[in-house]
């Protein structure tokens, strides 16, 4: 008797249907609940039954219930990630050290950006509610009253760049890194330092800037004020600074950009106006971005390892969703670490056996910085 098309169709669909549990745990001949076991890692299991359900697993091309597993265990394996903007370096290499370690404990994450606008920052909280399992937000720019309504949200929480009473939070050392490299700088030679603040608002920025007064406090004779330039982290900020630095009278002999990005501005300003870094100007950033090493001449910049803080943001997080009874609230701080290259040197003082002041000057090209402080 010949098999009708809707019978047909039907015995296709059962040969293609996907395995289940149960289909892993008769191949395998053991129970449903031993399959769940092993393939969750949640219990010790003996080594040779383990490798008998994988081998099944395999075999049958077996694919988890994320649904399901997420609903045995109340959770969505899935965080969210809110960052002031999701373009750029910086944040780019922040996603990428938080999806690494989240990938290698079997978790994913939800990015989104909230603008520096702590309206939608919350906006963005309340979306993922209920998808994620905890938050890692990054908000430098917004003040301590909205990152408190965060407690309301009811779910764990890290922030990134900024701190709050008994919250988690891993920051960057901004104050102590940009002391760091005031001191390399003033060891070179130079005290006219000028400086590219960043956004006002920014606490990376607010950091970074009073490590730099703090420091040429005991540098300059003249003001301060005279030697900073405002910035937003952006390079056509920098770009703006740096042609303003130049035209000023005196000019200075280095420019300490509060991040990297700015820093590139400031190099692509100076070239275009016709000066030679570092023999005419000395240029620094922050951060070590990856383009920060492959620019023209290579940036002298304060290394954070970006993706770890990202990495150390989500274990902390982790923390907190698998056991947030024992969890201890914790503020880690990220050291930072000088890089020197191309783009400082020493400043060599005109003398009267010297009658060619930069031949002299690259003669002494800086490139042994204090110890302990270079990389």
């Amino acid at each position: 008797m010949p098999i009708r098309p809707t019978a047909r169709k039907a015995r296709r669909r059962t040969k293609t249907a996907a395995a289940t549990i149960h289909d892993v745990a008769a191949r395998a001949g053991v129970s449903v609940a031993t399959v769940s076991r092993v393939l969750n890692g949640k219990e010790l299991v003996r080594e040779e039954t383990s490798k008998q359900v994988r081998a099944a697993a395999k075999s049958l091309r077996y694919v988890p219930n994320v649904a399901a597993r997420s609903l045995s265990i109340r959770r969505s394996q899935t965080i969210g990630v809110v960052l002031p903007d999701v373009h750029g370096e910086f944040f780019s290499e922040v996603i990428r050290g938080i999806d690494l370690a989240a990938r290698a404990e079997g978790y994913h994450i939800l990015v989104s950006g909230s603008h520096s606008d702590p309206v939608q920052m919350l906006e963005v909280v309340d979306a993922m509610r209920g998808r994620v399992d905890g938050l890692v937000v990054m908000a430098p720019d917004v003040t301590l009253a909205p990152l408190e309504e965060l407690r309301a949200r009811d779910m764990p929480v890290v922030l990134l760049n900024s701190s709050g009473p008994n919250r988690d939070a891993i920051t960057i050392d901004n104050y102590g890194g940009a002391r760091v490299m005031m001191r390399h700088l003033h060891g070179l030679g130079h005290t006219r330092i000028a400086f590219v603040r960043g956004p006002q608002h920014n606490a990376d920025a607010r950091e970074r800037l009073r490590g730099y007064r703090h420091a040429m406090r005991g540098i300059a004779a003249t003001s301060l004020r005279a030697l900073e330039c405002s910035g937003d982290f952006t390079e056509e900020s920098g770009f703006a600074a740096g042609r303003r630095m130049a035209a000023s009278a005196p000019p200075p002999t280095a420019i300490f950009a509060a991040n990297d990005s700015m820093a590139v501005g400031v190099l692509a300003s100076l070239a275009a106006a016709g000066i030679k870094v570092p023999d005419a100007m000395t240029v620094v950033g922050f951060d070590d971005i990856p383009i920060a090493r492959y620019v023209a001449p290579p940036l002298t910049t304060m290394r954070v390892d970006i993706a770890e803080v990202g990495r150390r943001a989500f274990a902390l997080l982790l923390d907190a969703v698998i056991d947030p009874m024992a969890h201890v609230t914790r503020h880690d701080r990220v050291a930072t670490t000088l890089v020197v290259r191309g783009s400082c040197m020493a400043l060599q003082p005109i003398t009267r056996l010297s009658t060619q002041p930069h031949r002299a000057a690259r003669g002494r090209k800086s490139g042994s910085p204090n110890k302990g402080e270079a990389s």
